[in-house]
């Protein structure tokens, strides 16, 4: 590709290209043959040929959709001509595994992390106030409140801060319901989470979802750094709110004790997600950060992938690394929950692309969901797990999640992940804490305008300067640095409390 290209093709064969930048009306669309016919905005679709009405087409040799009309050589397409068809992906399971090696112990990168008491190791030392109830929700971000004056948090230079996570839910939400046992489950797995040294759970008392019954289901133990706290039974809102902070004054002070250590980049847990995507996210940020999640299980971490209606019609390419039938017939399952379920939404599993992802070029899902299956790199598949399940086995592995951002890796946190890594070509603005959140920009368009929210430019690799290996190797090495405390940018403007969002499926939430 040189600076005379103005469309990129995938993969020999394909019927489309990528426009590289605003094509206008009758302008060649080098380096192949024609011209195009319409305006084709940045980062949409070209005909590389005539079409005619029922061809499927295809991006990176998979299939995105078919041809709702005769298309011509040169024409724009997207949303008018290009239409959804189901899954036309294999389900063949274990077909293409890779032999890759594990890197010796020895010669395996570390990093600066806490080692909690329990074994579990922290990119970041927190102290957590969780709620029970949306009736709780304003006493705990009080309680927080209070130690956002720098000078409160002075005496506790080894701590982070004090988090305060609310949610919506926590009432009418029946014992046994599914939603029910995925809040239960989340806010066990943030209770325990490496990346908090306290944890107080803030409730009011009369909720469906007790605090008491919350520790026992999820065999969690009170002590002195998971507490409760209950309003009805402390004595109202500022009673409560001054007990609180006196009970997370206390874990400040055990948390300050905490030093970064070295420990093997094993122990790094990183959440993938991908979110306000645009075209260029499955030519840049998202293979590269691929890349970099292959180096980091070849060291002997994990990454988990997710959001389930984002890999429809590209889960052949992860059941073809599946290491097992089991796992493979996992993975399918959870797809034929979702379409079942997404039979009630207006355009079915088609409604998952967001109105500026069709902006920026995206047009079914299927097309989306190359691009997001693309940061699982090349490694196999060695589990796939419920939402908010603790994450027990090393590798890449797959959570099921909803498509929307918050909720997906609210579960992968609660599943255990110490970091995230988060791939945008629209400009999300996104935080996860406690785990820090490293923003990946697809194109340097964006990065550049928004620069302020961005951590890493993926978009080099469009304009030839990086490789996508050479990329990989830069993400990884910023993840060690995140890993050691190197503050991202969404955590260095606040990001992180308010996207806490325990994903439920209760008709009336």
């Amino acid at each position: 590709m040189t600076t005379a290209h103005v469309v990129l093709q995938l993969k020999p064969g394909d019927e489309v290209g990528v426009a590289l930048r605003d094509i206008h009306a009758g302008e060649a669309l080098a380096p192949f043959a024609g011209f195009a016919t319409a305006e084709i905005p940045f980062g949409h679709k070209v005909a590389l040929r005539a079409l005619a009405k029922g061809d499927v087409i295809h991006r990176l040799g998979q299939p995105i959709g078919l041809a709702q009309t005769a298309i011509a050589l040169g024409a724009h397409v997207h949303l008018h001509n290009l239409g959804f068809e189901a899954s036309m992906a294999g389900r063949a399971i274990g077909t293409r595994l890779s032999n890759a090696s594990l890197c010796p112990i020895g010669q395996r990168p570390r990093f600066q992390g806490f080692v909690r008491d329990n074994g579990k190791v922290a990119t970041r030392n927190y102290v957590g106030v969780l709620t029970s109830v949306n009736c709780s929700a304003l006493v705990a971000r009080m309680i927080a409140d209070h130690f956002r004056d720098p000078s409160r948090l002075a005496a506790f230079p080894n701590v982070d801060g004090v988090v305060a996570l609310t949610h919506k839910s926590g009432c009418s939400v029946a014992d046994g319901s599914r939603s029910m046992s995925m809040l239960r489950r989340t806010l066990a797995g943030y209770a325990e989470h490496p990346n908090f040294s306290g944890v107080l759970l803030v409730g009011l008392g009369c909720e469906d979802n007790q605090i008491d019954q919350l520790v026992a289901e999820e065999s969690l133990h009170l002590g002195p750094d998971l507490q409760k706290l209950v309003m009805q039974e402390t004595g109202g809102t500022r009673t409560s709110v001054a007990r609180g902070i006196e009970i997370v004054e206390a874990m400040l002070e055990r948390a300050n004790c905490a030093k970064r250590i070295p420990v093997p980049v094993s122990e790094i847990m990183v959440g993938l997600q991908c979110g306000g995507s645009d075209s260029f996210s499955g030519i840049s940020a998202n293979p590269a950060l691929g890349a970099a999640v292959d180096l980091l299980v070849s060291n002997g971490g994990t990454a988990i992938l997710a959001e389930t209606t984002e890999i429809y019609g590209a889960e052949n390419l992860l059941l073809e690394r599946a290491v097992s039938a089991e796992v493979g017939s996992r993975l399918i399952g959870l797809l034929e929950w979702w379409e079942d379920y997404t039979k009630n939404e207006p355009q079915g599993f088609d409604n998952n692309p967001s109105p500026g992802n069709k902006v920026g070029g995206l047009t079914t899902i299927l097309e989306k969901s190359l691009g997001a299956v693309a940061k699982g790199g090349s490694t196999n598949l060695v589990e796939v797990y419920g939402y908010a399940r603790r994450v027990d086995k090393p590798g890449l592995v797959f959570m099921d999640s909803p498509g929307f951002d918050p909720m997906s890796a609210t579960g992968q946190v609660a599943g255990g992940a110490n970091l995230i890594a988060f791939t945008t070509g629209r400009g999300s603005c996104f935080g996860c804490r406690p785990a820090p959140s490293i923003k990946l920009a697809t194109n340097t368009a964006m990065f550049t305008r928004m620069e302020e929210d961005m951590d890493i430019n993926c978009g080099t690799i469009l304009e030839g300067q990086h490789s996508i290996e050479a990329m990989g190797q830069m993400i990884f090495d910023e993840m060690i640095a995140t890993a050691s405390g190197k503050p991202t940018k969404s955590e260095s403007l606040g990001y992180g409390d308010d996207e806490f969002a325990p994903w439920h499926v209760n008709a009336w939430l």
